[in-house]
């Protein structure tokens, strides 16, 4: 008989440095519909709700862009600002991908860096998300134009 060191309830480690790839099962939408009719539904107008998803798609580049360049130079405290804002705003307006892989890059930032070792790791950071969250960013804020 041969034993496996596997559980049977529990899935080979794929991880790369912890992390597992996801599988389709495991990536939310690029929008979730609920939050953005709540939204709506909370402004009571729709020129108020145009005039926000216009906003968010405004600042995507902004936001994006200064996080990459906090990342890239290794700044801590900046890294983890960008990353915030650009999460909470991804969750305030239903953006759930986008705010997934803000989540995940500020839980790498935060587990994984020291004073001593951002110089070198946030630059790691940014090669490993920031293409991600450009393309997830460039689908969300085509889908927000398509929703309004």
């Amino acid at each position: 008989m041969i034993h496996s060191s596997t559980r049977h309830d529990e899935r080979p480690d794929k991880s790369i440095n912890g992390r597992r790839p996801p599988d389709s099962s495991d990536i939310p939408p690029l929008l979730d519909r609920s939050v953005l009719d709540q939204f709506t539904e909370e402004l009571e107008e729709l020129a108020y709700t145009k005039a926000f998803f216009d906003s968010f798609i405004d600042l995507m580049p902004h936001r994006i862009e200064r996080l990459r360049l906090a990342l890239v130079a290794g700044s801590f405290e900046r890294a983890l600002d960008a990353v915030l804002s650009l999460k909470s705003s991804s969750q305030m307006i239903g953006a759930r991908r986008l705010a997934g892989l803000a989540a995940a890059l500020e839980s790498g930032i935060r587990d994984e860096t020291t004073a001593s070792n951002a110089a070198m790791l946030l630059p790691r950071h940014a090669a490993g998300f920031i293409n991600d969250i450009t393309q997830c960013g460039d689908l969300t804020c085509n889908s927000l134009r398509a929703h309004c």
